[in-house]
Formats: C-alpha cells, structure tokens, sequence
C-alpha cells in the first residue's frame, strides 16, 4: 500500500526536526569552554529563573513532538511510503533520545560546576583578611533591596556595575564581595562610599579617609646622609646604585651646606614629613630598558635630580622611604590585592609623594579611586615641563592638546622642572658639581686651580648624536685637542672621526676629571637640557652649543612631539644661553663653518673662572626645597601663594605674546599664583579698555583682550590659569612681579 504524502508536509515535517535541534543546542548546551564567571556570576533569583526556562523547553518539546507524531497518522494527504516514514520517525526519535541524553550529561555538568563554585565561593568568605568586619554576614532571612536615595545617585549603577563584574578584580572578594546584593551593597556603603549605609550599622568616614595620627615632631639639620643610604641600601639596581653613589661623593658639600643654613636663620626646625620618593622609571619594564643604559652612555640627567633631592630631603630633616619597585609599592600604600579596581586599605600614611610621570600612573592603577582623593600629596619630577593647557583632560581633548604626558588634572605647580622652563610649574632644579673651593669657605680660586689644558670634551655619549656633525666637529678640532665619551660595543669598530680621541664609556668621576681638563665642552644639539653643561661650567669649561633656526618646538621635533609643551628651543641648552650667556656659554650656528672657526678663536682668548649659578648650590635647593614644603599646601582649598597682592604688577601685553614674555620684557616674573587678583571685570576698566562684552569661559588664554570686537575674557576654571600659551588675536592679562 502506498501512502501519499505532500512534498510541503515533507519539508514541514524536516523544519520541525531541524527546529527542535537547533533550539536544543541554543538553549541548553553549556560550551566546555565557557568561563567560571559566566557560570556562577549569575545571582540565585537568576538560577530559579534558569530552571524555569528549562521546564518551559520541556513542555514546549513535548508538544512539537505530539504533532511530530499527529503528521506521521495522517493518511489523507500522504503519497510516501510507509516504510520510509517510518524509518523517517524512528531516525528522528533516535537523534531524539540522543539529544535528551546528551540533555541530561551536560545538566549534570553544569551542576557540578556550580557546586564547585558554591564550594569556592564559601571558602574565600571564611579566609581572614584585615577588613572582615566589613563583610557582609547576611542571614538566610535578610532582603537586600536596591533603593533610590538622592543622596547616594550613583548607588545603582555602581550595583549593577560589580553584578556583572565583581568576579574581574580579586580586590572585590578580599573587601568581602561575593556576588549576592548584600555583599555588594556592603562593600558600596563602606569602602567606596557610593551606597547608603546598610540597617543597623552607623554611618561613618571610608577607612581610607581616616587622617593618620598627626605628626609634631620637629625636623632638624641632619649632619650626616646615613638615613638615606639605609633606606636605598638593598637595592642591587645599576641606576640607585648611581644615585647612593653621586650622595656620596657629594655628601660633604651637603653637610656643610646644612650647617650654614642652620646658623644663618636660627632655624628652630619645622614639622617633619613622612616622604615617598618613588622614581616610576627605574620600576617595572620601562626600568629595565633604562637599566641597560646606564652604562652605556644613556641618560643620567633624571638620575642626578633623584640624588640630589633625596640627599637634600635628608638634609633638612624629613622621614625618607625610598622605593623602585612596584610590588614594594603596593605595599607601602597598602593597596588592596588585585589589579587596582578597589580603594587603598586604609588612609596613606606619606604625607608627600614625589614620583615622575611613570610613578603616576603606577600609583592611579594601584589606589583605584583613591587616587584622586590623595592627588594633592604628589610632586611630579618633570624635567621638560607641563603647561596647564596640557593639564585638564577634557580641555585638553576639546582643544588638541592631548598627548600621552598631561591630563592628570593636578595643580600646575606639582609639576616640578629640572630647570625654570616655565612659573607655572616648580623649579625644582639640581646641585652642580663644582671645582676645588668648596661651599663653606666661598673663597677665590687662585690662577693654578682652573688653568685648563688646549682640549675640548664633545657632549654625546651614544654614537648615532654624532651624525651629521662630523664638519662642525672638525673645525674645533683645528684649534683644540678633541675628546669624546662615547660608549663602544665589544667587537665593534668605531664610527667617530679620525681626529678625535674616544675614552669609551667613563664613570662619572672619571668623566669629572676630563671637564676638569678641558677648555670647552661642545653640544652637538642632542641631547636637549640635561645638567651636565651646567657642569661643565661650574668646572671652568666654556660651553660651546648649537643654535637652532627654526626653533624646535612638539611641531617640527620627534623629541618634543608629545611633551605637554608649547615652548619654543631656541638652542640646545635656553636656560645655559638666556640666564648665563658669554663669556661662559657661546652660541653658534653649527652649519656655518665660519661663525664656527671665529668662535672657537674668541673662547681660545677669552678666561673665566668656575661659575656656578646660586639656584644650582647646595645650599640654593635646601632653601628652595624647605620652601616648597613649607608653603605648598595643595590639600587646602585657599589659593597657594605667598605673595601679597601689592606685589602685582599688572602688564597687557602685545598680540601674540606670552605672560612669560610679557613679563620677561620687564624684567619681571609672571607669577600664576596672583592671576586671581586680575581676573576681575575691574582690571579691564583700570586698564581703559572699553570691553563691548565680558565673558567668562574655560580657556587658557584667559584673562585677555581681543581688539577685534573689543572683546574681554575672565578665566572660568583657575587650574588653566597659565603664563604660557599666546594667541594672535588675544592681548593677555599678565601678573607680573619683581
């Protein structure tokens, strides 16, 4: 007997098998390789509804079978044989019973998973950690509800938030989180602070809030540098071992720089302050590419300014911890476990923390949002300088400013320069090597002690700064025996010129000894501000250095691009050729042999003696530091300044031109901190500009006139108040002091 089925209830019967799979691997199938989060992050009202969805896929299943077999009775409409639907139904009803069975393997998996989980889960809650009282040790019966509170706005968000990501950071589950709302509600009240406190607990400040217990203990003038060489003493790095080293040798000048402070003002000591010194560049990967370099001629200019202001911290008196590891860092901050996402344990116990741009970002991944909180304690080593403008992120962003070193919204003046690029920053500075006198008798060296042998010491200690300046090398080695310092491969041949003579890498008290010699150190024009022309001047040499037309600026130069800084380098060394200048710092244009050869005969006639500016003493950064921790308190909310307002002298200065410019061209200081006292509608009536419109905006220009339109503009947000920064269509405000 033949059957006739219609090919459409054929293809009917084909979809329904094909559904019926495809919706079983859809929803049931649990992926071998699918994470523990993805499981177990999942709340247990979550799990009930789980269990519901599969009792509904078993109804449902059970009804496309029914039909299955409903079809396979229908004879009206059939054409098929009956022996191959009934090879059809019992294919399918096998692939059936194997899809229930590999239905129940994998429910029996995920169930084991989940127990596994549960069991984890409860072993961690009992672990003991210095913060169980802040768990949550919820009863079967207690209900954690979410309710909306005006004061806490971010409270539910920030619920949901760890709900799906509480499992991502370990630092969730060492504060207690263990996925349940109560958990999470805890942890939000009582270490983030963006919850309300739970029922039956009373409100109270984070624990990373509470104030340490208050120092008043008085510093006084140290007369020996032992308390640092403790605190570095177990580091095996190349680079501390080059700052202890510079400490040392320096350690004498330090002492007696100390004692004549200490008997100049009677100084009967100020509060002692707990001090982190954190060089982020010597830690982690970006440490180890500058450990390979430290004897090879890389850069040591940052190094020094460590030396020098440990040495100088020590001087005056202050509790030191020094530290170049980030897991040592960790710990020092008592940051929680984990990758950052969570607070610090408790309040941090430094009152300064002096770090440069890698320590910055180290510290913000370690105290998570405390970061913020403890922002003000940091003084950044930044040797090229930060302007406001660079500073705030959404300006920066907004207005092109964005680069890879600003954004980190600090008060400008955190920003501590090697040398005094800009007032908006600290100029932190160095101490200068120096020749024989020393600090404590300030006597004239006679004749014999800064006689200088005919020979020139070239600055460049790595071979690719010599490129391209083989001809201007030349033309001094013409009147002077040429020297170099360049560090040499083994088994490699040297590239420099023929005339010159190379010593190799040198230590720094052998390369001391060289300039000590040497009549002239030439720059090459690489590299760009460092201290050793300062040096090299205090020990008596001339310093002969490139000029630069155009001037680089983040525009034109590799260098610069990316330094938040619009300055504009008019020679290899602006400070050695603005602020010294001839006889001790001569100028050339490299290209021109003439004005090369010219220069060299004027130094060969000309004598100086070691000079060594006060700003780069001693005794010139112990009272520039104990100043700045004295006076800088960025925690306060009052404006700090210790300048009065009579001291402003208030310049509008042409189109075009800086607040430093401005200034400068007077023989002034622009000083940021008194740009409040003229950001006021009253200065432009002073002043008799007839203003058509007053606005007040976010801008780094700002306080300025604008001709076109007689346009006057006051400053919205005080942290862009900036001496830096210049615009053609913009007359600044200046704040300019003796």
């Amino acid at each position: 007997m033949r059957v006739a089925v219609r090919p459409r209830s054929g293809c009917l019967v084909i979809c329904l098998c094909m559904s019926l799979v495809t919706l079983l691997l859809q929803s049931l199938w649990v992926p071998l390789e699918m994470t523990g989060d993805e499981v177990a992050g999942r709340s247990p009202e979550e799990h009930g509804q789980h269990g519901l969805g599969l009792h509904r896929l078993a109804l449902r299943l059970e009804a496309l079978n029914t039909q299955v077999q409903s079809l396979s009775r229908d004879k009206e409409d059939t054409q098929m044989n009956r022996n191959d639907l009934s090879l059809l139904l019992q294919s399918f009803k096998q692939d059936q019973q194997g899809l229930a069975h590999l239905l129940k393997t994998e429910l029996q998996r995920v169930s084991q998973r989940l127990d596994q989980l549960s069991h984890l889960h409860h072993n961690q809650a009992q672990i003991q950690t210095p913060h169980e009282d802040n768990r949550s040790h919820s009863g079967p019966n207690e209900k954690c509800e979410v309710t909306l509170d005006p004061a806490y706005p971010a409270c539910v968000e920030k619920v949901e938030f760890l709900r799906a990501h509480w499992q991502s950071d370990p630092c969730y589950a060492f504060y207690g989180v263990d996925g349940t709302t109560c958990s999470i509600l805890t942890y939000l009240s009582q270490i983030e602070g963006f919850c309300p406190p739970r029922p039956g607990q009373n409100p109270s400040a984070l624990p990373w809030h509470h104030k340490p217990q208050s120092y008043t203990k008085k510093t006084d003038i140290r007369e020996s540098l032992d308390p640092v060489y403790d605190a570095i003493n177990n580091s095996s790095s190349l680079a501390v071992k080059f700052i202890r080293s510079r400490m040392e040798r320096m350690s004498q000048r330090w002492i007696e720089a100390g004692l004549r402070l200490k008997q100049s003002d009677n100084n009967t000591g100020s509060t002692q302050m707990k001090v982190l010194l954190y060089p982020g560049a010597l830690a982690g990967s970006v440490g180890q590419q500058f450990e390979t370099m430290v004897e090879r001629g890389g850069p040591l200019g940052e190094l020094v300014q460590w030396a020098d202001l440990s040495a100088c911290l020590t001087v005056l008196g202050h509790d030191l911890t020094f530290s170049s590891s980030q897991r040592q860092l960790h710990r020092l901050i008592g940051a929680a476990p984990g990758r950052g996402s969570c607070p610090i344990q408790g309040p941090l116990t430094f009152d300064l923390i002096y770090t440069d741009y890698h320590g910055l970002a180290h510290l913000q991944a370690a105290m998570g949002m405390a970061f913020q909180h403890y922002h003000c304690r940091f003084r950044i080593l930044d040797s090229f300088g930060t302007e406001p403008a660079f500073n705030l992120a959404n300006y920066a962003e907004s207005r092109g400013y964005k680069t890879l070193w600003g954004s980190w919204g600090l008060q400008p003046l955190q920003y501590m320069n090697m040398f005094p690029h800009t007032p908006d920053n600290s100029f932190l500075g160095f101490v200068s090597e120096e020749a024989v006198k020393t600090e404590s008798t300030g006597g004239e060296l006679g004749p014999e002690s800064y006689r200088k042998d005919g020979i020139a010491v070239v600055y460049g200690k790595q071979a690719y700064m010599w490129q391209g300046k083989s001809e201007y090398v030349e033309v001094i080695s013409e009147e002077l025996e040429t020297h170099a310092t360049v560090y040499q491969p083994p088994g490699h041949n040297s590239i420099l010129p023929s005339f010159v003579r190379n010593h190799g890498f040198l230590t720094q008290e052998q390369f001391l000894q060289l300039l000590r010699r040497a009549k002239v150190f030439v720059g090459l024009g690489f590299p760009y501000e460092g201290p050793a022309p300062i040096e090299a001047i205090a020990l008596g040499c001339i310093f002969l250095q490139p000029r630069f037309d155009p001037p680089q600026t983040s525009e034109n130069n590799d260098f610069y691009k990316g330094k938040p800084t619009t300055r504009q380098i008019s020679s290899q060394h602006p400070y050695a050729e603005e602020f010294i200048g001839k006889p001790y710092v001569w100028t050339v244009d490299m290209t021109n042999k003439t004005d090369v050869r010219e220069t060299v005969k004027a130094i060969l006639s000309t004598e100086v003696k070691p000079f060594t500016p006060q700003e780069f003493t001693c005794m010139g950064m112990l009272e520039r530091v104990r100043g700045y921790i004295t006076h800088q308190n960025f925690c306060s909310k009052s404006v700090p300044t210790r300048l009065p307002e009579s001291a402003l002298r208030v310049h509008l200065g042409p189109l075009g031109q800086s607040c430093v410019d401005v200034c400068q061209r007077s023989s002034l200081l622009c000083q940021p901190a008194l740009f409040h006292h003229l950001n006021t509608p009253a200065t432009f009536t002073r002043l008799r500009l007839g203003c058509t419109s007053m606005v007040q905006e976010v801008n780094h220009l700002f306080p300025s006139y604008s001709p076109w339109g007689r346009r006057c503009g006051l400053q919205q947000e005080p942290l862009l108040f900036s001496c830096a920064g210049s615009d053609p269509s913009h007359r600044r405000l200046c704040p300019c002091s003796s």
